[in-house]
């Protein structure tokens, strides 16, 4: 069976959406393992990879976490496990995965040296398991060159069937395609595809932004899904936030305390994807009313508004399997942009 490694140079390169795509443009019926896991949640008393818990729904694989994921910890796998084990073991979850399935897709960590004290990075999974191998690159349009010019002068890809990297998220396509492509192929390395910069891929939903902050939502339900494409932290007076040019834009998020009724109301009456109520404090009913009838989720979180505002700020917009067009989206460009058969 065809096994293909899916791993990356930095970290955010994009190879969820790598194995998204590749998966959605080839149309076959796809196993996958994600042996170590970087971004743990807890969903029904269970741990999951976040990643992993998407793919895994988005290929319909009804996968348990334990046979998509070894672990997390470092510390922990060193102890259970040693190189001779985590083989047997990744035989074993590469077996349970391939069963029933046209080819296996391995996705690995969060760059190309993330596991390899544990024997779990990319390199040692391609080679240990014969798999292809494809490397996702993305940054500025240097770091890119750097990146490629480093994988190809000093990481050993002996004895590995390394196919080729794949540029995402190139801001000029034709500038990078006329500049940047020739001194990377002469290095004699394959370049499988060039992805363009998607600006929607940046934004999230104001359903992944309840299951971030673990908000309680009060209202709004059936419109989760909404995309957040401004953050407006509504800490000074109604009249103030009305004169800034950010608050009268569309798809904005309003981050305020409970108790501040105008602010919520004024929100309301513009285009909100999202009110986030900060300290545990709840509005009047008749808002939660309100907000239910023009159909604007308020969530609600116990933090305050610097310590929300600095969650923000670090949290990384990723894919959700509720976002259909962007899965969509990611096939035909795949199909478009990357030369499928070479993988």
């Amino acid at each position: 069976m065809d096994k293909l490694v899916i791993a990356s140079s930095r970290k955010s390169s994009g190879k969820t959406s790598a194995v998204v795509g590749l998966a959605k443009a080839l149309g076959k019926n796809f196993g996958y393992i994600k042996p170590l896991g970087d971004r743990l949640v807890y969903r029904k008393k269970r741990s999951w990879d976040y990643d992993a818990a998407l793919v895994s729904y988005i290929l319909g694989t009804k996968d348990n976490p334990e046979d998509v994921t070894i672990g997390f910890e470092h510390s922990k796998l060193r102890y259970m496990y040693n190189e001779e084990s985590i083989k047997k073991r990744l035989d074993e979850m590469v077996e349970n995965a391939s069963r029933g399935r046209d080819a296996l897709i391995i996705e690995s960590g969060k760059d190309l040296m993330y596991g390899v004290s544990v024997n779990l990075d990319a390199i040692t999974i391609a080679k240990k398991m014969k798999a292809k191998l494809v490397l996702v690159v993305t940054g500025n349009d240097d770091s890119i060159v750097d990146d490629v010019t480093f994988i190809k002068k000093h990481v050993d890809m002996a004895d590995i069937d390394f196919r080729g990297v794949i540029i995402n998220k190139v801001h000029d396509l034709e500038d990078f395609n006329s500049t940047y492509l020739k001194p990377i192929t002469d290095l004699g390395v394959k370049v499988l595809g060039v992805l363009p910069y998607l600006p929607d891929f940046t934004y999230f939903s104001v359903d992944y932004l309840s299951e971030y902050l673990f908000a309680k939502v009060i209202s709004g339900e059936r419109h989760l899904n909404a995309p957040v494409k401004h953050v407006f932290v509504g800490a000074m007076s109604t009249n103030e936030a009305l004169r800034n040019p950010l608050f009268n834009r569309e798809n904005k998020l309003i981050v305020t305390s409970g108790d501040r009724s105008d602010m919520i109301i004024s929100a309301l009456d513009s285009s909100t994807s999202g009110i986030l109520l900060t300290n545990n404090m709840l509005p009047p009913s008749n808002i939660i009313v309100r907000a239910s009838e023009v159909n604007v989720p308020l969530l609600l979180v116990s933090d305050d508004i610097y310590n929300v505002a600095r969650q923000l700020d670090a949290m990384e917009p990723l894919l959700t399997r509720d976002n259909i067009a962007n899965i969509d989206l990611l096939g035909d460009i795949f199909k478009k942009n990357v030369k499928i058969e070479d993988i």
